[in-house]
């Protein structure tokens, strides 16, 4: 460190370039939230286009959220070994040969490959952009800018809800079975051009760098961030940590790391057994179910959702880098587990579509200001260095598969007969509410406090445990 040239680096960070680099990097989570989003109110008019069967409705609908779980296993390996930057470069390069390639195809087929390639481009941007994301900040200010990647998935959703919605709504069925779905593919194009585009001038991470002994290059992008003597600080701590790091996967299941891992891996599966993409998937027919609303309320009600999402993500983004970590995800799980029982008892006693919808929403709120963000937040911090992609990519592996579980046996809970005329839909609720339950008792136990504690403070904790 005393061997690096330390004139000319900015003396003041810019709070400006840090948003701005991030919130290129969070593009990367707007297409997330949009791709994931885009097929929920487009996936009828395809089914009428190529006629369908059932089995090709559902692989037609699943199989973009399948190739997510090798997508962000590849981008982990990818990460470590060519830079977080070239792996945002490969998922936007994904997600634009997706949204075209979906938008032109001749026969479901084609459909299908152009969705498992978006698919990829999803996997690798969910770890990879929060992670980009936390390598590039301050310890002080790192909740708050890794949430932006939240605050950009639930925005991508939420978009895709309104485009899905102006280019249905105004047109007759037959228009959108023959041009209104491939609109609703296309449309992913602009905000994945802009992704492209803006990750050929952002720069790598300095933590990164500094694992490649590109040390000058660090520090002056740390210099950038929060001024000269952070740098000199911050890069002397990640090179003295670094070395200590056997760069193997090996060092996870060490005595001290080995419970990183399981605290990555239960949390990553956590967020997703608690619900969330049975509302983001399934919200529409939700509503259908237990409210009895027609097909155009019911899909305003789930912009409606959107909307919420937004709004309470916002309000974590303020919350988490002052509340902590901890206090945000026990108390949130406390509040989507008693929206989830209030779900589940109002589908017993067949309530009024007003009542669900005030249970929904409370659900996605409190998502919104605790699982949603926090868990990404977390796994982005907790990990090695030398590791951080191939031990976030194991998590988001776990997440993703767990996702794929849950949206397969939510259909399976909710169409059984028997469990109908039992719990009138109202049945899967209460086992999500249930595992609200079982992340409280978690999280109070096993995930500690990581609030204003750098990566390598955060990776030192471990060790010394």
């Amino acid at each position: 460190m005393e061997d690096l040239k330390v004139e000319g680096l900015r003396q003041n960070g810019s709070i400006g370039y840090l948003v701005m680099v991030s919130a290129a990097a969070a593009i990367g989570g707007l297409l997330f939230g949009y791709d994931t989003g885009v097929i929920n109110g487009s996936l009828d008019f395809v089914v009428s286009k190529f006629d369908l069967s059932a089995n090709m409705k559902g692989w037609a609908a699943s199989s973009a959220l399948l190739a997510c779980i090798p997508g962000a296993l590849f981008a982990g390996a990818l990460s470590d070994r060519l830079g977080r930057k070239k792996v945002l470069i490969f998922a936007a390069a994904a997600f634009l040969i997706s949204a075209i390639g979906t938008a032109f195809p001749r026969n479901v087929t084609e459909f299908i490959i152009f969705r498992v390639i978006g698919g990829l481009g999803v996997g690798a941007a969910s770890m990879t952009s929060p992670m980009y994301i936390a390598e590039i900040s301050p310890a002080r200010i790192r909740g708050r800018m890794v949430s932006i990647n939240q605050f950009a998935i639930v925005t991508g959703m939420l978009v895709v809800y309104f485009v899905n919605y102006f280019i249905g709504g105004f047109h007759d069925e037959a228009w959108n079975t023959d041009f209104g779905w491939r609109w609703m593919f296309g449309s992913e194009s602009f905000p994945a051009a802009i992704l492209l585009f803006l990750m050929f001038f952002v720069p790598e991470t300095p933590r990164w760098l500094a694992k490649q002994g590109r040390h000058a290059e660090a520090l002056k992008i740390l210099a950038h961030v929060d001024g000269a003597e952070y740098a000199k600080r911050e890069l002397a701590d990640i090179e003295t940590t670094v070395s200590h790091e056997s760069g193997s996967l090996n060092q996870l299941f060490r005595p001290g790391m080995r419970v990183v891992l399981v605290i990555g891996i239960v949390l990553a599966v956590l967020q997703q057994v608690t619900g969330i993409n049975v509302f983001l998937y399934f919200g529409s027919e939700i509503f259908k179910d237990l409210g009895g609303e027609k097909v155009d309320a019911a899909l305003l009600q789930q912009v409606l959702v959107g909307a919420v999402n937004l709004i309470f993500t916002i309000i974590a983004i303020w919350t988490v880098d002052k509340i902590g970590r901890k206090p945000l995800l026990i108390i949130g799980s406390a509040g989507m587990g008693t929206s989830l029982f209030a779900m589940g008892l109002a589908g017993m006693y067949e309530a009024t579509g007003m009542w669900i919808l005030i249970f929904v929403l409370g659900y996605i709120a409190c998502f919104a200001l605790s699982l949603g963000p926090v868990v990404w937040v977390v796994l982005s911090e907790i990990f090695p260095t030398k590791i951080r992609g191939r031990a976030m990519a194991l998590a988001t592996f776990c997440l993703w598969l767990s996702n794929s579980i849950v949206s397969y046996t939510f259909v399976m809970m909710d169409e059984n007969t028997y469990l109908i005329e039992k719990f009138n839909h109202g049945f899967p609720f209460f086992i999500y509410g249930g595992l609200c339950v079982v992340t409280i008792l978690f999280v109070w136990r096993f995930v500690p406090e990581t609030k204003g504690k750098s990566l390598e403070d955060i990776e030192k904790m471990w060790v010394k445990s």
